[in-house]
């Protein structure tokens, strides 16, 4: 007769990763070179002027008050409130969810801090700015792909 039990979850035996927390410190980096590349931008870049890097990529600032792809912009404020929450909540779920991780849980490790990290630079530019500097432009053939910023690369990265 076949054996019709179900496997046992054996992941209550996975051992917990040791100090999982510091793994921060991927999230501090992508603020700080988040932050330091968005000063640049505002300052070395006029506004909507885009600066050929390559035939594909530009640098072309510009002031995103919505979410990704400038989702909700053309709302009259209230969203920077509403995506400032999501952020923090996000931030503080994520934290919360790295601190319990098991020590075979690598990836995740580096994936929650980058996407914590990306959700706290854009959460500065929101509170201190009322909108997110976007810089980074790709395009080909007359289509121009959302213009982003190292925040949002980490949020993409990590998830």
């Amino acid at each position: 007769m076949p054996n019709t039990a179900s496997p046992v979850d054996d992941s209550h035996q996975r051992p917990p990763m040791r100090r999982p927390l510091r793994w921060l410190w991927l999230a501090v980096a992508v603020i700080v070179l988040d932050l330091a590349t968005k000063y640049a931008a505002s300052h070395f870049l006029s506004y909507a002027q885009p600066v050929e890097v390559l035939p594909f990529f530009n640098l072309t600032l510009l002031h995103n008050t919505g979410a990704a792809f400038s989702f909700l912009a053309e709302h009259p404020g209230w969203q920077r409130w509403f995506f400032a929450a999501i952020a923090i909540g996000a931030s503080i779920g994520l934290t919360v969810w790295l601190s319990r991780i098991r020590a075979d849980e690598k990836l995740l490790a580096i994936a929650l801090p980058l996407i914590i990290g990306g959700a706290l630079g854009n959460l500065y530019d929101r509170l201190i700015h009322g909108y997110v500097v976007d810089f980074l432009s790709f395009h080909a053939a007359g289509w121009y792909y959302p213009a982003f910023n190292v925040a949002d690369i980490g949020i993409t990265l990590g998830a």
